[in-house]
């Protein structure tokens, strides 16, 4: 292999998994198909039970001699990975784009904020992790942060890079060894180049496996005794049955689920700051995101300027092959979930949704859409549509915007965009989300934060800052006496 001609090794990962090195797979071959064009870029072995049983054995033994290991030492593993992606930035925005669709400015954001995960993770080895608790002064009581062991990682098709790395190196951080289970449709940019990366920076072996696979993948992993924690980002359906499994095994589940976001435009915003937040919210990377503006609540003296303008926008934005040509929107990532997206426009506009903009598709490339006059009951309000569709909604007085806002079961993200701060800050205090940005819209993230949602967006769980040691370690209290005392039996 030529790594001048091929930076990634590329080559390696033909019909192969990365556990215990770059293998053959069990389970069925993977084909990645390019959603622009329907290219097959490659074929990677899919895991079958056994891998997955395989790798959470081989990651269990490797773990306690991870722990041993000297902090400078695994920092800079850390650092020498985040260092491979930025030699390597070019390649790797590639195959983001090809892969999943999206055009390179979301790339470079993916590439930015894992390469921040790494940096951040190899900081997080040198932060205190314990505290010395008050006792008898002859008892030294400590209560310190301990490894879960082996962390299993689940992560989607959407951000796969950064979904991935958010959970696999702080995970690797704290002391786990990590099973990771790409989505079959993005294992190169959500799983394999991460791969590489650690491996190139030396981490040891079998401490990291990444596994592409199905649902009987996924559900070995969740299983898996020796697995003692699951990290899960995707649907809020998927994440309902991951939690009930990893119930039934007794073991620590983070769930980073759906969302139906609120952009609330308040009546002193600035009406072309409001559109071009929402345009953002609603179409960057054609809706596919958990955080996407899902809802628009505008006032009702705005209204009519604000469709206009948004609608008028949505018609001008190109939509195209990402990898070939300067567009707005790429593809989605499938015929099944442009067929969904379909089904909420139609099924709105026959409940009285108007629609202002696009509502058509032509293969994979769905039009950028604006559904005016949307109410409670309309899927375009209720579901989570993964597209870009920008349903508008409008109400009377602050306290019907709150109302629509927090309307429905999901509580992952919000925005509020207004003349005043201070107004928008007391707005906030009205909503029941996880992250809530004022005067900025709803798709937000930073190595730094604590992110996570509630209700069906999350079940309580933050990944990001000072949240990952609460997630991937437990307390543990230990003492210790000169000597051991004499009790009265």
């Amino acid at each position: 292999m030529n790594r001048d001609s091929d930076p990634l090794g590329v080559a390696d990962w033909q019909d192969k998994l990365f556990s215990n090195g770059w293998r053959a797979g069990t389970g069925d071959i993977i084909s990645v198909t390019e959603p622009a064009t329907g290219d097959i870029l490659l074929n990677v072995a899919g895991a079958s039970a056994d891998d997955v049983a395989d790798a959470a054995g081989r990651a269990h033994a490797a773990q306690a001699g991870w722990v041993k290991m000297p902090a400078d030492a695994r920092a800079r593993i850390f650092r020498d990975a985040a260092a491979f992606i930025e030699r390597n930035v070019d390649h790797v925005r590639d195959w983001i784009i090809r892969e999943t669709g999206s055009i390179p400015g979301k790339a470079d954001v993916e590439i930015k904020i894992t390469i921040g995960e790494l940096y951040a993770a190899a900081a997080m080895i040198h932060e205190a992790r314990g505290v010395v608790l008050p006792s008898d002064p002859k008892v030294m009581s400590i209560a310190r942060r301990v490894p879960h062991g082996v962390v299993g990682v689940i992560s989607p098709f959407n951000f796969p890079m950064i979904l991935s790395i958010r959970a696999v190196a702080p995970a690797l951080a704290s002391g786990n060894a990590v099973v990771l289970k790409p989505d079959p449709q993005t294992p190169v940019a959500g799983g394999f180049i991460i791969a590489r990366a650690f491996e190139e920076a030396g981490l040891p072996a079998d401490l990291l496996h990444v596994l592409p696979g199905g649902a009987d993948a996924g559900e070995a992993l969740v299983k898996d005794p020796r697995v003692a924690m699951i990290a899960f980002t995707g649907s809020t359906a998927v994440g309902r049955k991951i939690g009930a499994m990893a119930g039934e095994h007794l073991k620590k589940v983070s769930l980073e689920l759906g969302g139906k976001n609120s952009l609330i435009i308040l009546d002193d915003a600035d009406v072309d700051l409001a559109v071009s937040n929402a345009a953002w919210g609603a179409f960057l990377h054609q809706g596919q995101i958990c955080m996407a503006t899902g809802r628009i609540l505008v006032p009702s003296r705005l209204a009519k300027q604000f469709v206009d303008r948004l609608a008028e926008k949505a018609d001008h934005l190109p939509v195209g092959d990402p990898f070939k040509e300067k567009v707005a929107l790429g593809p989605l990532i499938n015929q099944r979930q442009v067929a969904n997206v379909e089904r909420v426009v139609r099924e709105s506009i026959s409940a009285g949704a108007q629609l202002r903009a696009g509502g058509t598709a032509k293969n994979l490339f769905y039009r950028p859409t604006v559904l005016d006059e949307v109410v409670p009951g309309m899927p375009a309000f209720e579901e989570e549509i993964f597209g870009p569709v920008a349903p508008v909604s409008v109400y009377e007085d602050e306290e019907s915007a709150a109302r629509l806002a927090n309307a429905g079961d999901y509580g992952l993200s919000a925005g509020i965009i207004t003349g005043s701060s201070a107004r928008g800050l007391e707005f906030a205090e009205r909503l029941r989300s996880g992250l809530v940005h004022v005067n900025n819209q709803t798709v937000a993230d930073e190595p730094c934060v604590p992110f996570g949602g509630t209700g069906a967006s999350g079940n309580g769980s933050r990944i990001g800052g000072p949240a990952n040691w609460d997630e991937f370690t437990q307390w543990q209290w230990l003492t210790s006496r000169a000597e051991a005392p004499r009790y009265p039996f």
